[in-house]
């Protein structure tokens, strides 16, 4: 199971980790796509946007979740690099200990707040009882969501991003059809939808935890590695927690967006809620760049080889700006479609298309910027990831969507491309704070 990052060409290595993790990406964000799909199929648009106020609320809980389990994959990847497995084995049991915790607390803790949230949403009153159905089902299944992705990340932290894949591979075959059987035969909407998300993960940790005893992936199970260590904590958080915070504000951000779109009307938070399924998609080759460049570089600064760590950045950003040039052109002509496999309504298609065509462009500077947040964290420095994304947030894309919102009331066009301003923004920071690291001697171990 464990795999050396620290040798061989970067890039065949990039290559080798990328790819299995973007799979397990499409996979997991198949998820919401086929959930949004289906419901879109068989019911309203009242419907639809529970799903997608929904989704979007617990989207913004899992990126924060794997933001945290960040921490773990780094600690790990660096103790393996450093060839010190029995530190490796200590991170990865205090990982379990740490995030079981979380989930029973958060579990608790959301249920109790399912009408706060869906109020804070400004969810439309049509669409009112379907997004609480949806969110307290789901919320019970944080549990098994928390399971299958701190699995993940001990998994990548170890060098192996094939075995997540081959997990969320299940998990999302079965949910297709329980789908299909919740949504389409017993016409539940989104409750069967969320029905559909929770079974599907609980198989998919059920899954990981037999290949994981049946195989012995090495990972030897004695009582010392669960007791919680101060410093092999204390390191996971240091990383985690400011990873964690920076994903929940941008998720919070697109939240504000959505509480702005929903004010406009059904159609715009209709609209807004298909557009962010498919950036979800698009955005699945940027999202793994920020993994894979902080699990290589993890590995790489373990074992001393810093420069390594560097092209790891460059391979990054090098293929995450090519890969947004050609996805933005292709939008800039399919948009309408895209949009239109979710509705069959032609005012959300014409406004979701507007919307796409202004967001896309954030792919490319995302991606730039993502490639940096994942080497910042490789050095523990998640602090600057976390800087230059609320920093963004506050200052480009809040303000500019409801600039944009309140002086372009007959497009959403003008309000997608307040959150590429955004991305551009944390762009001009994570190059700046590079250059601070290189004169500081932060790039070569000093």
């Amino acid at each position: 199971m464990e795999r050396n990052l620290t040798s061989g060409s970067v890039f065949k290595n990039m290559v080798a980790f990328s790819v299995p993790y973007l799979l397990s990406y499409f996979l997991q964000t198949l998820y919401g796509m086929a959930d949004l799909f289906m419901v879109g199929q068989f019911n309203g648009v009242d419907h639809i946007t529970a799903v997608s106020i929904g989704s979007q609320v617990m989207h913004m809980l899992t990126v924060m979740i794997v933001g945290l389990a960040m921490g773990s994959t780094v600690t790990i990847g660096k103790a393996i690099g450093a060839k010190e497995h029995k530190q490796a084995l200590t991170a990865v049991y205090n990982t379990v200990t740490l995030f079981m915790g979380v989930s029973v607390v958060c579990t608790a803790m959301l249920l109790f707040l399912v009408e706060p949230i869906t109020a804070i949403m400004s969810t439309p009153s049509e669409s009112v009882s379907s997004t609480k159905a949806y969110l307290t089902i789901c919320f019970t299944g944080i549990p098994f969501i928390t399971a299958y992705n701190i699995i993940s990340a001990v998994f990548r932290g170890l060098g192996d991003s094939k075995s997540p894949m081959y997990f969320i591979g299940v998990a999302c075959v079965i949910n297709v059809a329980l789908d299909y059987l919740f949504i389409g035969l017993f016409h539940l909407g989104a409750t069967g939808a969320a029905l559909g998300t929770v079974l599907s993960q609980t198989v998919s940790v059920v899954t990981a935890l037999l290949v994981i005893c049946g195989r012995k992936a090495g990972l030897s199970l004695k009582k010392e590695y669960l007791k919680p260590k101060r410093t092999v904590m204390g390191q996971i958080l240091k990383i985690g927690i400011p990873v964690a915070l920076q994903d929940g504000f941008i998720q919070i951000a697109f939240i504000v967006i959505t509480v702005i779109a929903n004010r406009r009307g059904l159609k715009d938070a209709a609209a807004v809620g298909i557009v962010e399924k498919i950036i979800g998609v698009v955005f699945l080759v940027p999202s793994t760049m920020l993994s894979t460049v902080s699990a290589l570089s993890a590995q790489n600064i373990g074992a001393g080889k810093h420069e390594r760590a560097v092209g790891t950045l460059r391979y990054g950003i090098f293929i995450t700006v090519c890969y947004g040039l050609i996805v933005s052109a292709v939008v800039k002509g399919t948009g309408s479609g895209m949009v239109g496999l979710f509705t069959k309504d032609a005012e959300v298609i014409r406004l979701g298309t507007q919307y796409l065509r202004g967001y896309i462009w954030d792919c490319i500077f995302a991606g730039i910027h993502f490639s940096f947040s994942g080497y910042f964290c490789a050095y523990g420095l998640s602090g600057i990831s976390f800087l230059h994304n609320v920093l963004s947030i506050l200052c480009v894309r809040i303000p500019g969507a409801y600039l944009t919102s309140s002086y372009f009331s007959d497009t959403l066009f003008p309000m997608g491309l307040a959150v590429s301003g955004g991305s551009l923004l944390s762009v001009l920071i994570c190059v700046i704070a590079f250059f601070w690291m290189k004169s500081n001697g932060k790039t070569n171990g000093g």
